[in-house]
């Protein structure tokens, strides 16, 4: 859970942000490249059962989605550009989930901690909309109670590289975030 560009101290003052974006390992490795992004957690959030696992959101039964707790220095990046980098690194028109990853567990979301930021984030999304010529299918909702996913599932992208690329590229999940995008694709993360 410690992001590749992690500021060597905590910063006094932090934010957060929680995205749902598909598979989460892929979300946590796209913000951990986000210059001001602190750390990482990916879990599950937005649905109604208490303490739930990997196999029951998968199950499509608890109304979870797979997401990722942001925790960011506001100094360094802000969350109107954390909004930025979330839209141009998932298909926010796809209603059915993200890329091979099919079902309500992953398809995209935000989860709003407060007034403001669902402002920003309906802005974000409107701005999307426009850029793409499309529906926007990522909800906009406020937060509910967020649950760590196991400890495998932290930073699967550094514990497990092969395979993680191997799904990554597999899932198609680049190509067609940069068909969808072009040039404005993955702006925002430093590789």
């Amino acid at each position: 859970m410690s992001p590749v560009n992690a500021q060597s101290e905590k910063p006094a003052e932090t934010e957060t942000a929680i995205f749902a974006g598909g598979c989460f390992w892929c979300v946590e490795s796209d913000f951990d490249h986000v210059p001001g992004v602190v750390e990482t957690v990916s879990g599950y959030t937005g649905g109604h059962l208490d303490n739930p696992t990997y196999r029951d959101v998968v199950s499509e039964t608890t109304g979870h989605r797979e997401a990722v707790k942001i925790t960011y220095d506001p100094k360094k990046v802000s969350y109107e550009t954390l909004l930025d980098v979330f839209f141009r690194s998932v298909d926010p028109t796809d209603a059915d989930g993200q890329f091979c990853d099919r079902g309500e567990s992953y398809t995209t979301a935000i989860f709003t901690l407060d007034d403001q930021q669902k402002s920003q984030a309906e802005l974000s999304s409107a701005e999307a909309m426009k850029i793409l010529g499309q529906k926007i299918a990522t909800l906009i909702v406020p937060a509910s109670k967020f649950y760590p996913a196991e400890d495998y599932h932290q930073d699967y992208y550094l514990k497990n590289p092969v395979r993680y690329n191997f799904y990554r590229l597999g899932c198609r999940r680049d190509a067609r975030v940069e068909s969808l995008w072009g040039e404005d694709a993955h702006r925002g993360i430093v590789k």
